[in-house]
C-alpha cells in the first residue's frame, strides 16, 4: 500500500466578493489616459436601438400640421422609432409650399427631443436603397382618425420591425387625445418646448408685439387680440348667408367648387343656412365682432390686434369694425410691405406671425372654432400658469340677439357683459379624457411648466 505525504499542504486563496474592495485609484489610473483624450461632452441619454424610421405627412393649415408633428413625436417615442422630420402636404386651400424648416427651428426641435425621441431630416441611404430610393414604394399605413396608441403597438410596430421604414399619410388627428401619461408627456414636450418658430417668423412676430405695446402705451402697453375668420374660404365652407346678395351667392358658389369640388353639390345634400346660424356655426362678421366687444365693455380707445387672412369683401365688411375701434391694427398695418415680403405669399408663415402677436396679448378673443384658437388657448394657459384671459362667445345666443332689431343698447350690453363673465377662460380648467392636451395642458403638461418656472 502506498503512503500519503503530508509535507505539502495546499493553500486556498479566497477571492474577495466583487465590489467589496476599494480599487477606485487603480481604475482611475487605468482610465485616465483615455479619459483625458476624450473631449466630448454631452448630457444626452443613451436611447435603445431604434426599431426603424417613421415618415408622416402633415396635412392641413399651420395648426393642423402642428397636431400631426406632436402626435408623430408621441408615436415615434412610444414605438422607440426614429422620426423623420414631417413632410408638409401642399393643399389648394392654403396654397403654401413651406417646409418644416421654413416654419419651425428644426435644429432646436431635434435638440430638445434628443433625450426622448430620435429625429432625423433624411432617411439613410442604405434604407432607401431597399425601396429603390422611391418613397411611393414604402408601405403606407392608412390609420383611422383618433386611433388609440395601442393600435400603433399592435398593428404598426410589427410592420415597422419588418420593413425598417414606414409611412403614415395623412396623419392629422390620427391619435386619440385619451392616452397614457408617457404619450401625453411627449406631446407636451413637442408642443410647448420643442416647437419654436423659425428665426425670421419669431423676429417678425416679436417686432409686432413690441409695436403693439408701444402704440398702446397709454393703456399700460396692453392690447387685446381677435382671431377673425371671415375669409372667403371660411364663409364659403360655412354655407351661411350674409348680406352680400347675388354677388356673395356667386362668389361662394365658385369658392366651394374651387376648394371642395363636388362636396356641396352631391345629390341629396340639403344645406339649411338658417339652421346653421341658429346652431351658432356661422363665422361672426367684423360688424358682429365689433358690436360684441363694445357690448362687453371694450371702449373705442381699446387697442386691438386683428389676426386673420384676407377678409372677404373687406372694403365693405371691415368698415363698421374700424369705425367702432379706430385703434385696430393688423400685421399689414404694423409692418411695411418690405418687412412682410418674405411671408406674404405663404399662408402658414403669415398665420405664425399672427399666432405670436396673439400669444402675448392681454386678452384673446376667438370668434370661430378651429385649431388656431384651440392651440392659442392651450399655449397661453401653459405660458401664464393658467391665468390668461380668453373670450369664447356663446354664438347661439349671439344669433338670437343679432336677429332682434328692436333690442336696446342697455339690454344688449347687459347680455354681453354676462356673456363675457361666463366666457372668460381663466384658471387651469382640467383636461377631461376626450379633451385635447393642446387646448387643456393641465394636468398632463402644466406640472412640467410649473417645475421649470420654479427653477
Amino acid at each position: 500500500m502506498g503512503t500519503v505525504s503530508f509535507d505539502v499542504v495546499p493553500v486556498i486563496k479566497h477571492r474577495p466578493a466583487p465590489g467589496s474592495v476599494y480599487r477606485s485609484p487603480q481604475v482611475y489610473a487605468k482610465l485616465k489616459p483615455e479619459m483625458d483624450a476624450d473631449n466630448s461632452s454631452s448630457d444626452a441619454v443613451q436611447l435603445p436601438e431604434s426599431n426603424g424610421y417613421i415618415s408622416v405627412e402633415a396635412n392641413g393649415g399651420l395648426n393642423q400640421q402642428r397636431i400631426s408633428i406632436c402626435n408623430a413625436v408621441a408615436v415615434a417615442g412610444y414605438l422607440n422609432a426614429t422620426l423623420v422630420i414631417p413632410n408638409f402636404h401642399y393643399h389648394s386651400i392654403w396654397r403654401d409650399p413651406s417646409k418644416f424648416r421654413d416654419i419651425y427651428d428644426e435644429d432646436y426641435f431635434t435638440s430638445v427631443l434628443q433625450n426622448d425621441v430620435r429625429v432625423v431630416n433624411k432617411i439613410p441611404e442604405y434604407i432607401m436603397e431597399r425601396f429603390d430610393h422611391n418613397m411611393s414604394n414604402v408601405y403606407n399605413f392608412r390609420v383611422k382618425a383618433w386611433s388609440p396608441i395601442q393600435f400603433y403597438k399592435d398593428e404598426v410596430l410589427p410592420k415597422l420591425l419588418e420593413e425598417r421604414l414606414i409611412r403614415i399619410s395623412p396623419f392629422a388627428n390620427r391619435l386619440s387625445f385619451d392616452a397614457p401619461p408617457a404619450v401625453q408627456r411627449l406631446r407636451c414636450l413637442a408642443n410647448y418646448e420643442a416647437l419654436t418658430f423659425s428665426s425670421p417668423i419669431l423676429t417678425m412676430g416679436e417686432t409686432l408685439v413690441a409695436r403693439m405695446k408701444e402704440r398702446s402705451a397709454n393703456h399700460g402697453g396692453k392690447y387685446i387680440s381677435v382671431h377673425l375668420r371671415f375669409e372667403e374660404d371660411m364663409v364659403a365652407f360655412s354655407c351661411c348667408v350674409f348680406d352680400g346678395g347675388e354677388r356673395e351667392k356667386e362668389d361662394m358658389k365658385e369658392a366651394r367648387e374651387r376648394g371642395w369640388k363636388g362636396k356641396f353639390t352631391k345629390p341629396g345634400r340639403v344645406i339649411r343656412p338658417g339652421a346653421i346660424r341658429i346652431n351658432g356655426k356661422c363665422p361672426l362678421t367684423p360688424l358682429e365682432v365689433g358690436l360684441m366687444l363694445r357690448g362687453m365693455g371694450f371702449d373705442k380707445n381699446t387697442y386691438i390686434f386683428l389676426a386673420s387672412g384676407k377678409i372677404y369683401n373687406a372694403e365693405k365688411t371691415m368698415a363698421p369694425l374700424i369705425e367702432m375701434f379706430p385703434n385696430l391694427q393688423t400685421k399689414e398695418m404694423l409692418a411695411s410691405e418690405e418687412e412682410l415680403a418674405p411671408f406674404k405669399n405663404f399662408s402658414s408663415r403669415m398665420a405664425a406671425v399672427d399666432y405670436t402677436v396673439c400669444l402675448h396679448s392681454e386678452v384673446f378673443v376667438t370668434t370661430q372654432g378651429g385649431n388656431f384658437p384651440h392651440f392659442l388657448m392651450g399655449h397661453r394657459r401653459y405660458l401664464y400658469g393658467g391665468h390668461s384671459k380668453t373670450i369664447r362667445p356663446d354664438k347661439r345666443k349671439l344669433a338670437l340677439l343679432f336677429d332682434n332689431p328692436n333690442i336696446g343698447w342697455r339690454s344688449f350690453k347687459r347680455q354681453m357683459l354676462s356673456m363675457r363673465s361666463h366666457s372668460d377662460s381663466k384658471g387651469y380648467e382640467l383636461k377631461r379624457p376626450s379633451d385635447s392636451p393642446y387646448t387643456f395642458p393641465c394636468p398632463d403638461c402644466m406640472c412640467r411648466a410649473n417645475k421649470s418656472n420654479a427653477t
